[in-house]
């Protein structure tokens, strides 16, 4: 199965980095685009859920590093919850 990374930057300017089991990330989000925390949050979700999902149906489990990335995202997100107009921007992938 595909496997890749994608870095971000949040608002603070620091960057990050999260894996994703699947090239499904790509159809969700884009190279250089800027988001609203929200839907990056929303989007990012999905693509991963979809990602992982795809690991549980050819292997019989989930993918713990696609889960993994999501709770990280959704831990560094908590500290820009109160900041309005707060962006994401996609940064690259990697293979």
């Amino acid at each position: 199965m595909p496997e890749m990374s994608f870095r971000i930057r949040w608002p603070d300017s620091s960057e990050a980095n999260y894996y994703s089991p699947s090239l499904v990330i790509e159809d969700f989000l884009a190279q250089g685009e800027t988001l609203p925390l929200s839907e990056f949050l929303t989007r990012a979700g999905e693509a991963l859920r979809i990602a992982s999902d795809r690991v549980a149906q050819k292997y019989g489990f989930p993918c713990s590093r696609a889960h993994a990335s999501l709770a990280a995202i959704n831990h560094a997100a908590a500290k820009f919850a109160a900041t309005p107009d707060a962006t994401i921007k996609i940064l690259e992938f990697s293979k």
